[in-house]
């Protein structure tokens, strides 16, 4: 069995806002992402920073739908060419998500040396999805800390 860890984090701040556990399929981290983020509160515009797997036409669709600009890195080499078009790119708000967007691994890694999500010790979905869950609020609680040391 083999598991895929997803998490939407906010940028300004590095506090993760949504995480789930799903099955490892082909096509789970675009789907569990579109679930993710519907569910975010809020009425202000949002965007989404994402790779080049997120470089579908039903998956910008989709953000589209859901009023979420997609600042996805293109992936010009797919054939029929990226989905993201430059309306999207010519934004400096894009450049700075490409940037930004890396920070997303920063969890995975502290979760990984930290937290037990390099090889969990309980079994099934839920289980896991639990521990992953826990192992980000430790991380959320870790950020805050430093954010209010940063602020005094």
């Amino acid at each position: 069995m083999a598991y895929l860890g997803h998490t939407v984090m906010e940028n300004r701040n590095g506090l993760i806002v949504g995480a789930r556990i799903s099955h490892a399929t082909g096509t789970a981290e675009r789907d569990i992402a579109v679930e993710l983020l519907a569910t975010l509160p809020s009425e202000h515009s949002k965007t989404l920073g994402a790779d080049k797997n997120y470089d579908t036409a039903d998956f910008i669709a989709q953000c589209r739908t859901i009023k979420i600009t997609p600042h996805v890195a293109q992936n010009d080499k797919r054939r029929g060419g990226s989905a993201i078009n430059k309306r999207t790119t010519r934004h400096e708000g894009h450049q700075v998500s490409m940037k930004v967007r890396k920070r997303v691994e920063e969890p995975f890694s502290w979760g990984k040396t930290v937290g037990p999500i390099r090889q969990f010790m309980v079994r099934g979905l839920d289980r896991v999805n639990m521990a992953f869950n826990l192992t980000f609020i430790g991380w959320n609680l870790r950020r805050m800390g430093n954010i209010q040391r940063r602020c005094v």
